[in-house]
């Protein structure tokens, strides 16, 4: 722009470097307060611990690549986990309702959300199989994302874990979020919200209309939870995407108050494994962030289901390997994609574990 336009601008060039300047001051102070009450819960994971397949450690290694150590280049894997923990607790020992895969392109600054079906049968990151969301439980984070890792060919490192008291804390300090609701939706997200109400001691406020409107954190949190009135957990993994959406463009028309009001409130429900010098980055660029996919795995026609042995009802992979090559197009606009022969191995279990049961 031209030297005239260029001074007009100083003024808001330099109220949005002090804003930015404050929300990073912010985000490192209590990110920072590990050790206080209300803190994040910081996770020092050790990276032995957690599993990945012989074939995408040395593909990485030769690229100089999977250290776990951000470079805020190329695309970055985040495992987020949410848990319906009563007693505060984030880590072994809960079911982790919401697993998902958040690829962040910090090239391109294109956000791609992969929920992994809760429900899904597949290695559980120790060579025995079952429903995933046991991995959480059996044995923490570390599990989890080995889980994640093990059956998808990917090579995370790191985790977010946000308990439900969280989600609806940062919802409610961003003044809600508007989504569409349909009248099914509506009967079960009520009786969501009453059975949590009275779990919490707190009052609700009751949905009564259809459409499009706005939810507060209680209201939101129990769209996250419905899985029945049609599409089952397939459909509530994409109401847990789409809350996540709502939220991340909400907060970028958030004044400075609602966003410090928004990490205080969700940071006493979160526990990770990321260092604030892996978050301060993202700031300067948060604006420009935009979630340009949001799919589940098993992918859909690529998948199926049945009653399996003492797991119960449970998603089945077709192929683990077809849904893993899908996976790596849909990450990365990779072709042709390989499976690692871990990955070939696993799926060859799953389908002898499952033929007998499937539906169809």
């Amino acid at each position: 722009m031209d030297k005239k336009k260029w001074i007009k601008h100083i003024p808001l060039f330099i109220l949005e470097g002090i804003l930015l300047l404050a929300a990073a001051g912010i985000l490192y102070v209590t990110l920072r307060a590990t050790d206080r009450e209300g803190g994040a819960v910081k996770d020092n994971l050790n990276e032995e611990d957690i599993a990945v397949n012989e074939e995408v450690k040395e593909k990485a290694a030769q690229t100089e690549q999977g250290s776990g150590e951000s470079k805020y280049t190329g695309v970055f894997n985040v495992a987020f986990f949410g848990v319906d923990a009563r007693d505060g607790s984030l880590g072994r020992g809960n079911r982790s309702d919401t697993i998902m895969v958040c690829s962040i392109n910090m090239d391109t600054h294109e956000i791609r959300l992969i929920s992994i079906y809760r429900d899904t049968y597949l290695n559980l990151g120790n060579d025995t199989y079952g429903k995933c969301n046991k991995a959480y439980a059996l044995g923490g984070p570390e599990q989890a994302i080995g889980m994640i890792n093990m059956n998808t060919d990917l090579y995370i490192t790191d985790y977010i874990t946000v308990g439900f008291e969280g989600l609806m804390k940062a919802v409610d300090a961003l003044g809600g979020i508007e989504m569409d609701l349909t009248e099914t939706e509506i009967i079960h997200l009520n009786n969501y919200q009453s059975t949590m109400a009275a779990e919490m001691g707190i009052d609700y406020t009751p949905v009564t209309n259809p459409g499009r409107q706005t939810l507060n954190g209680l209201q939101a949190t129990a769209y996250c939870r419905i899985r029945y009135g049609g599409g089952d957990d397939f459909r509530r993994a994409q109401r847990q995407r789409d809350v996540l959406i709502a939220m991340m463009e909400k907060g970028k028309k958030a004044s400075l108050g609602e966003l410090t009001d928004a990490i205080y409130g969700v940071l006493p429900s979160v526990r990770t494994s990321l260092d604030v010098e892996q978050l301060l980055p993202l700031l300067g660029m948060i604006g420009d962030f935009k979630v340009t996919e949001s799919d589940g795995f098993p992918f859909e026609g690529m998948r199926n289901g049945g009653t399996i042995g003492t797991e119960g009802s449970c998603v089945v992979s077709t192929s683990l390997e077809e849904n893993v090559i899908r996976l790596h197009e849909l990450l990365y606009d990779e072709k042709d994609y390989e499976p690692s022969k871990e990955v070939k191995e696993f799926s060859k279990i799953i389908e002898e574990d499952t033929r007998d049961y499937l539906q169809y």
